[in-house]
């Protein structure tokens, strides 16, 4: 049992019965064990990443003081969202809105880790283990991974998205908070 659970007030995705082809793509999509090492095909893209990276690093050093950690973090959620088509701004405010970048943080309704990941989901695409969704590659993965899925569900309405990743489709606070921390995450470098 993990000794550092921190309650967070987040929503919680709702089971929908899934086909069995968007099952097995899914499930493929986070056991998929790649490793977070980013890789650039030119100098320019690289220097781009690095830019981002160290902009970030400030943004998030009050959440995450020691910069291994913060590092790390970041690298993941970097690679996680471009490896799931997702913009990392977005992902980012996903991050914030839900834990409040806690990696142990636990919703009222049960739903996980830093993307505040429903345990039902390990179940369904994986091996139904819940505590592994405090392992930050696995959460951030599962959170990629089913944010996208509803992206492609609701035919790229973000706002329909948000909501169904967070059990509120159709209300617009959710949205709305997620939109709005995603602001503190853009970066123009």
């Amino acid at each position: 049992m993990l000794s550092k659970v921190e309650y967070s007030h987040a929503g919680g995705q709702m089971e929908e019965p899934l086909a069995d082809s968007v099952r097995g793509a899914l499930s493929s999509a986070v056991h998929n064990a790649a490793p977070p090492v980013p890789e650039f095909s030119t100098t320019e893209a690289r220097l781009a990443y690095l830019r981002w990276l160290g902009a970030m690093s400030d943004r998030l050093r009050a959440k995450k003081p020691e910069w291994n950690v913060r590092k790390e973090f970041l690298e993941t959620v970097w690679y996680e969202s471009k490896r799931a088509g997702l913009d990392t701004a977005l992902v980012l405010g996903l991050i914030q809105v839900e834990s409040n970048f806690r990696k142990f943080a636990v919703s009222s309704v049960g739903a996980r880790g830093y993307t505040q990941v429903m345990p039902f989901w390990t179940r369904v695409l994986g091996d139904g283990d819940p505590d592994k969704l405090f392992h930050m590659q696995t959460n951030l993965r599962f959170g990629c991974v089913i944010l996208r899925h509803y992206l492609d569900r609701e035919s790229g309405d973000l706002f329909m998205s948000l909501g169904r990743y967070n059990g509120s489709r159709g209300k617009s606070p959710y949205p709305d908070a997620v939109l709005g921390a995603k602001r503190n995450w853009e970066f123009t470098g």
